[in-house]
C-alpha cells in the first residue's frame, strides 16, 4: 500500500455542553471526521441539532453502560435494573480494579437487559441520526466480555451499522503519556508523529473538549485534568500547522462510511 489513510474519530459527543461543541469544531475547522454520538447523556438532544447542521460528518453510536464522572451520571435508557448501582446510574466502568468498587461485570448483570438497553440506544440514534454509519463502545465496551460482544455483533448486522475495519491500526498520535501533556506538547508531539507516519490505514481515537468551568468540573480519582488535557485534543486537532503536514504529506482523512464503501 502506498498511501496514508487516517480515521479521526471524536467520542463521546452527547455528553457535555463543551465537549459537543468541540468534537463540533474539530471537524469544522480541523481532522476529526468521525463522531460517536452517546444517546442516554443529557446533551444528546443538543448534540443532534448540531449534527443536523452538519449532515457530511460521520456518525457512530457510541454504546454505553458506564458512566464515568463523579459529578455528572448518566443511566439506561430502558427499565435496566441489573445495569445500575443502587443510585440507579451506570457504574463508573466495566471492570472495577479497586477493592470495595463495583463495576459493571460485577453487578449481576442480565444479557437479555444489556440486548435491551442497547437497542434502545441505537433506536435512539436512529430517529434522529438516520444516516449513522457504525457502532462503537464507550470504555471498549465491545471487547469487554464475548457476551456482550456477540450482542453487539448481533446489532451491528441487524441494523447495517457493521464496518470491516481489518487493516486499520491505531494511531497514538500523541503518545502514550497523552494525559500528562500540555496543549503546546500535544501540538508539537502530533506533528511530529505525523511526520514519521507510515503507510497504511490508521485509527486515531481521542476526546476533545474546551479547557472551560463545565470541564473543569468533570474528573474522576485518577484524571482530574480532564479539561486541560481535552482541549490539547481540540487544539492539536484544528492546528493550521498539524493540518499542513497532513496535506503535504498527502495523508487522506476519512471516515467509517468511506470505509464501507470501499473507498479506503
Amino acid at each position: 500500500m502506498s498511501a496514508i489513510y487516517l480515521l479521526v474519530r471524536a467520542d463521546d459527543i452527547g455528553m457535555a455542553h463543551n465537549a459537543n461543541e468541540a468534537c463540533m469544531h474539530t471537524f469544522r475547522e480541523g481532522i476529526a471526521r468521525s463522531v460517536e454520538l452517546m444517546a442516554p447523556c443529557a446533551w444528546f438532544m443538543e448534540a443532534v441539532r448540531l449534527l443536523d447542521a452538519c449532515p457530511e460528518y460521520d456518525v457512530g453510536v457510541h454504546l454505553t453502560l458506564t458512566s464515568e464522572w463523579e459529578n455528572i451520571k448518566w443511566g439506561p435508557l430502558t427499565a435496566a435494573s441489573s445495569l445500575v448501582t443502587d443510585a440507579g446510574y451506570f457504574c463508573t466502568t466495566l471492570r472495577s480494579r479497586k477493592e470495595g468498587v463495583k463495576g459493571l461485570l460485577d453487578l449481576d448483570w442480565d444479557i437479555t437487559e444489556v440486548e435491551a438497553e442497547l437497542r434502545a440506544q441505537i433506536e435512539r440514534v436512529l430517529v434522529h441520526v438516520p444516516h449513522a454509519s457504525h457502532l462503537s463502545g464507550h470504555m471498549g465496551l465491545m471487547r469487554v466480555d464475548e457476551r456482550i460482544g456477540a450482542v453487539c455483533s448481533k446489532l451491528e448486522e441487524e441494523y447495517g451499522l457493521g464496518v470491516d475495519m481489518e487493516g486499520f491500526e491505531r494511531f497514538a498520535g500523541f503518545g502514550s503519556r497523552s494525559q500528562s501533556l500540555a496543549p503546546e506538547q500535544k501540538v508539537e508531539l502530533l506533528r511530529e508523529n505525523l511526520q514519521r507516519l507510515g503507510w497504511g490505514r490508521w485509527l486515531f481515537i481521542e476526546h476533545p473538549a474546551f479547557q472551560c468551568a463545565e470541564a473543569r468540573a468533570l474528573g474522576h480519582a485518577g484524571y482530574d485534568n480532564v479539561a486541560v488535557d481535552r482541549e490539547g485534543v481540540a487544539r492539536a486537532w484544528t492546528d493550521k500547522r498539524v493540518q499542513e503536514i497532513i496535506r503535504e504529506r498527502n495523508i487522506q482523512l476519512v471516515g467509517y462510511t468511506d470505509v464501507k464503501k470501499g473507498l479506503v
